[in-house]
């Protein structure tokens, strides 16, 4: 199974992570410079999660990121997995 948030949609993004080099002028130093910029991947925070739904009375496993888990939370299981068409 991909790396996707199954309710969200969320996957993986490129970017770029910044090389810097020396010590800030806060700290004394004659300031920061960037040596180099690398690619890198920002990947979702996905959790496997079996969740109780009252109104089907049985579990569903999903594969969400946190922040979906917690829209599911507040917004109630049954309404937030029909709205994703996962039940």
């Amino acid at each position: 199974m991909a790396r996707q948030c199954q309710l969200t949609g969320a996957r993986p993004t490129r970017g770029s992570k910044i090389h810097r080099r020396g010590l800030a002028k806060k700290k004394g130093g004659i300031g920061m410079h960037v040596t180099k910029v690398v690619p890198r991947e920002f990947v979702p925070n996905l959790r496997k999660k079996r969740i109780w739904v009252p109104e089907l009375k049985k579990f569903v496993t999903i594969k969400a990121t946190a922040r979906a888990i917690k829209t599911l939370t507040k917004n109630g299981a049954y309404a937030t997995l029909k709205k994703a068409e996962l039940i």
